[in-house]
Formats: C-alpha cells, structure tokens, sequence
C-alpha cells in the first residue's frame, strides 16, 4: 500500500473547478473524501502532529489549519489570514514551531508560530517592494528561510531562530531575467527553477551560480513549475511543453523528458515507485511509473479539478 495523498487546486470563487481538497488512496486511485476549502493551491502536514494547513489563494489571503484523523479524513480547526495577497505557498520547519507563508499577489511573506496543538499563534510580517512575488518558502538547516521572490529576481532570507528577522545579509540577487519559482537543497547546493527565462540552475552553499541549462529540450516556450531532488536526480515540471524532465545532479546533464500525462504540470510528488503530477488545465492527477530514477506516463489518471498541489501522506 503506498498510502495517502490530499490533493489541493483551484475552486469556482478562485478561477478553478475543483472541490476543495480531495482524499485519494494512492494505490487504488479511489477517492476517499473532499473537504471544501476556499482555493487551497498549496498544501503542508506539520512533521509530528496529524494537522494540515493549507493556503487559500484569494485577494485576502488566508491559512487554514485541519485535523487529520487516522484514515485521513479532515476537520476544520481555523483559520487565519495569511497577512498578504494570493498565497500560493507554505512550509512548516522540521521542529514544528514555525509556518512560512508565501503571498504571491504583493509579496508579503508571514511566518507563524505553532503550538504544541499544531494551531498558529504569534506571527511576524514582512512585506517587500512594489513588484514582489514570493512564491515558494523553504526552511535551511541553518536556521534560515529562504523564499524565492519571482517578481524582485531574488532569494529572499529570513532568520527563524528564536525572534524572526531579516537576515542582516539581506537577499541573494540571481540572474537577471530568471524569475526564480521553485527551488530544493540537496547536500551544500541549491537548485532552482527560473519561471520566466525556462532555466534550471544550480547554486554552492555560498550561492555562487555553478551551471545553468534549459529545463526543457523541445524548443518551445516554457515555465517551469516544481523542482524536486528525489534518489539522486534533479526532477522539474514544464508548462508549456507538459513534460517532466530528469537531470544528474551538480552538472545538470539532462537523463530524460518524459510527458506528464496531462496539460500544465503545475506541481508533481514522488511516493514509492510513482510520480504523481498535478496537471492544473487538464483537470487531472497523472500517475507516472518510475523505473531507474526515470518517470513514464502509462494512461492512468485521477480525475479532479484544476489540481495544484499533491501531498502524500503515509
């Protein structure tokens, strides 16, 4: 049994067609439960405690927080705003203290207390300049989080030790033109998805720029979406083309380019032998067999609407 996964996207009052945020059995693709959220595009489970949280993509923002019972079913526990504009991602630090928010619409990223009930207490705000876009949080092992900014053309870093703070370093400046998305750490360097110049580039510890290559092969127009490190490859979703392609990693020497089942792969996770992919415009979660670190789409798709987030959960 591979498990579990919430599905998160778009509804009716956020563009999309979808539900809310759905249950499915991983193994079996059947739909277990739905859970109404208002555009839940991006979900996130706290490491130790069976709690959810999920953004709520809307002018006002909002962060919603469930109870996970033991055959994945949610409960609504609350729900608080967000402190921007259409955020489109969060993360929870490995200590389970700590929610960052990603607000896309004007940039502001919040980060929230947690408590030892998984709910949000004290929160810290930084908004950011006319033109910023964060779009995703992820916490370091150096008690830094960072954000990538699409709209600023940076990495933005926040110190979450204790009383959090702007890094006194400041942001790290990336390529001119690259709109940073998606990004991963894996070992001493960082690799990031450019959104606007359909790049892939890979960063040392001190984020001096090491390589960067197409993400995709075909030619055509692309926005890469999610990035992922998983087994020893570098994993990054292309819209426009609708493929995923595979890359070594450190040299970034392209493996495979496969479909993605789909049109639009807005975001993809790897759970055992699988990679299931969220394709937003096609209206499905695309299931795609993995073998030697390389994923290929079979025909098997779950039907849901404009997804945006897959989450598995054992």
């Amino acid at each position: 049994m591979t498990g579990i996964a919430y599905i998160g996207g778009y509804t009716p009052d956020t563009g999309g067609s979808g539900v809310g945020i759905t249950l499915v059995d991983l193994e079996s693709l059947a739909r277990l439960g739905e859970t109404r959220a208002s555009g839940p595009s991006f979900l996130a489970a706290h490491p130790r405690l069976p709690v959810l949280y999920a953004v709520e993509e809307g002018e006002r923002g909002m962060v919603s927080v469930f109870a996970r019972a033991d055959d994945g079913a949610l409960t609504p526990l609350s729900r608080r705003p967000s402190e921007g504009s259409a955020p489109c991602h969060l993360a929870v630090d490995p200590s389970g203290t700590r929610l960052a928010v990603a607000n896309y619409g004007d940039g502001t990223v919040s980060v929230h207390g947690i408590d030892g009930s998984g709910l949000l207490t004290d929160v810290w705000t930084f908004p950011y300049r006319e033109g910023a876009h964060a779009h995703q949080a992820v916490f370091g092992p150096d008690g830094v989080l960072y954000v990538t900014d699409l709209g600023a053309g940076e990495v933005r870093r926040y110190l979450v030790d204790g009383e959090v703070a702007s890094h006194p370093d400041g942001p790290v400046r990336l390529a001119s033109g690259m709109g940073p998305r998606h990004m991963a750490r894996s070992g001493d360097h960082w690799y990031v998805a450019g959104e606007l110049d359909g790049t892939v580039r890979v960063y040392d510890d001190g984020w001096r720029e090491l390589r960067a290559v197409p993400a995709s092969a075909t030619g055509g127009e692309n926005a890469p979406s999610h990035l992922e490190v998983s087994g020893g490859s570098v994993y990054v979703g292309n819209r426009g083309p609708d493929t995923v392609s595979v890359f070594s990693p450190l040299t970034l020497d392209p493996i495979a380019e496969v479909g993605c089942g789909g049109v639009w792969p807005r975001h993809f996770a790897i759970a055992g032998d699988r990679m299931y992919v969220a394709n937003q415009r096609s209206g499905g979660v695309a299931v795609l067999t993995m073998k030697d670190g390389v994923p290929r789409f079979d025909g098997e798709v779950f039907a849901v609407g404009t997804p945006s987030c897959v989450l598995p959960s054992a």
